[in-house]
């Protein structure tokens, strides 16, 4: 979808936590006309029952914290249920612990998430269950910087 030669208006570096370190890898966000292109490249997802990873902007502007505990929940600036937060992203699907993903949104714009958190997620987003999607721990974090 995106051109490799065309620059990324923002970008998250994602890193694992204590108990999934190896997981790293970067989120990438292009600004186009009416929507953001989001690129995520990430490896190192552990082996586990479900090849499904939940995905979301959180609101929080840190990693810190106890399980990244300072993320808070949901980007969801227009308070609409879930899955229909800004923050609310497809899935990432691991094969052999790797995963991509690229897909283009109209639910935020890039000036918006500057300086919030993507949080990957160690079990499956339902797409049901309130507040967030029951999607499970959070295992790998990102903040989003201008580029």
């Amino acid at each position: 979808m995106i051109q490799n030669y065309l620059r990324p208006d923002a970008r998250a570096l994602i890193r694992g936590g204590k108990e999934f370190p190896a997981v790293c890898g970067e989120v990438l966000f292009y600004q186009m006309k009416c929507s953001v292109v989001v690129r995520a490249t990430v490896s190192g997802l552990p082996d586990q029952d479900s090849l499904f990873y939940g995905f979301h902007i959180h609101e929080g502007s840190s990693c810190s914290g106890e399980e990244f505990s300072e993320t808070k929940g949901h980007y969801n600036p227009q308070n609409q249920p879930h899955p229909k937060h800004a923050g609310d992203l497809p899935p990432l699907i691991s094969c052999s612990g790797n995963a991509y993903l690229e897909f283009k949104t109209a639910r935020f714009n890039v000036k918006e998430i500057i300086g919030r958190t993507v949080i990957i997620h160690g079990g499956t987003d339902d797409f049901r269950t309130q507040p967030s999607g029951d999607a499970g721990e959070k295992i790998a974090c990102g903040v989003i910087r201008k580029v």
